[in-house]
């Protein structure tokens, strides 16, 4: 009977977990992630020694590796264009009309907060747990946008709409009420 009540009490403990972590990412990984290493640079003696950033702890070094700018020259790009802090010029419109009412400057805080609360309350349930199962779609399933019911909004209005496949291959074409393109057997 004690090792019934026992059983009962820890399943119970574990079924209050209070963590919020939907995606159970640490599954199956046993060993090292071979992605996650990046070979350096080589070294080599630059022409000139003033030209050497002073030495900061934490910060970057010549030799370190640079996946995402050396991809970007790769194919012809500017890998310095990827360090540019700040708003782009081309973008000064787009963020001075969304941020014409005022702005929060916390908004990134506020929204991860809101987001943990919300985690906390769609967490996984016990068998869940016990099966080390993801749940991060069935958490977030409510906020989910339905294409077919959004694109039934739109069609009336008149607006273009991109060409939609049909939901089942067993339902026939709905004809479109725009100027979207006609599938072949239309």
């Amino acid at each position: 009977m004690r090792v019934i009540a026992l059983t009962m009490t820890m399943l119970l403990l574990t079924a209050c977990s209070s963590d919020p972590r939907l995606m159970n990412t640490n599954a199956g990984q046993d060993g090292p992630d071979e992605f996650g290493i990046v070979p350096t640079k080589p070294l080599q003696m630059p022409e000139d020694l003033n030209i050497l950033p002073a030495p900061t702890p934490g910060g970057g070094n010549i030799t370190d590796a640079t996946p995402m700018g050396d991809a970007v020259a790769a194919l012809g790009g500017n890998p310095e264009r990827l360090a540019v802090q700040g708003i782009g010029a081309s973008d000064g419109g787009l963020v001075s009309y969304v941020s014409r009412f005022g702005r929060d400057p916390a908004i990134r805080q506020v929204t991860a907060q809101e987001d943990v609360e919300w985690r906390s309350r769609h967490s996984r349930r016990l068998l869940e747990v016990w099966a080390r199962t993801n749940v991060y779609y069935r958490a977030y399933e409510p906020m989910t946008l339905d294409s077919w019911a959004e694109l039934e909004r739109w069609r009336p209005t008149g607006v273009r709409l991109p060409a939609a496949p049909p939901r089942n291959r067993g339902e026939p074409l709905a004809r479109p009420t725009d100027n979207a393109p006609r599938l072949q057997g239309d």
